[in-house]
């Protein structure tokens, strides 16, 4: 499998398969453009449980595998906003755990699955970072950038605090929390809600400039009302 990104305003990425049987998966409605010499399943991937759990972090219930029939055919997955695609090689770092709505797509050897934060008052509250995705297993997996990439290597014990929803992945070596901003004052009058993330060394983190919940609601806040 052979892989390029296209574009850099909404990008896109451009799988080649080189050889039958080679595949790829994503979510319902994820596949852009695709050659002839491609089949495409539609399936619960993982088993009710898991797909039931994959909706609460953000993808579709139903997951697509495109399958090469015979080697050269090509099939590619677009952004959904303005950003990046990154690519990560999952069996070389281990895995990481993502915010969910960054997956894009990946090879069928590489695992999605759900896990939650321990504060479950961040869930209650409606903190974004409360259920995340864990990718694990070999391959190549493919996540989405709102905005630009910020990759932030801290070390053991360092802290970083984030808005939840500039937070794009993290590697399995950093600790992660959600805690409640302190003061009334800040929290009604700081306009970063009521959680932030906090980031504990070592590892890598990657984070993302635009926070798109925040976008679409000033967005919202546009639009006349009747």
């Amino acid at each position: 499998m052979r892989y390029q990104i296209i574009g850099s305003t909404m990008p896109a990425v451009e799988v080649v398969f080189d050889a039958p049987g080679e595949s790829m998966y994503t979510q319902s409605g994820g596949m852009a453009w695709m050659s002839e010499g491609i089949t495409m399943d539609s399936n619960m991937k993982g088993g009710l449980g898991k797909s039931i759990g994959r909706m609460f972090s953000g993808e579709s219930l139903f997951m697509a595998t495109y399958r090469a029939e015979r080697a050269g055919t090509m099939v590619a997955f677009a952004s959904t906003v303005a950003g990046e695609v990154l690519p990560v090689d999952v069996g070389q770092n281990g895995g990481l755990i993502c915010q969910k709505g960054a997956f894009l797509c990946a090879q069928e050897t590489v695992n999605l699955n759900v896990t939650f934060t321990k504060k479950l008052s961040a869930g209650f509250f409606g903190g974004e970072g409360f259920i995340l995705q864990d990718i694990s297993g070999t391959g190549m997996v493919f996540l989405e950038i709102d905005g630009n990439r910020v990759v932030k290597n801290l070390a053991p014990g360092e802290v970083l605090k984030v808005d939840t929803g500039n937070v794009v992945a993290f590697e399995r070596s950093v600790r992660y929390e959600i805690e409640t901003v302190k003061g009334l004052k800040n929290i009604f009058l700081g306009g970063e809600g009521l959680f932030l993330t906090k980031l504990t060394g070592p590892g890598a983190v990657i984070l993302q400039t635009q926070n798109f919940n925040e976008f679409a609601g000033r967005i919202v806040g546009m639009m006349p009302s009747r």
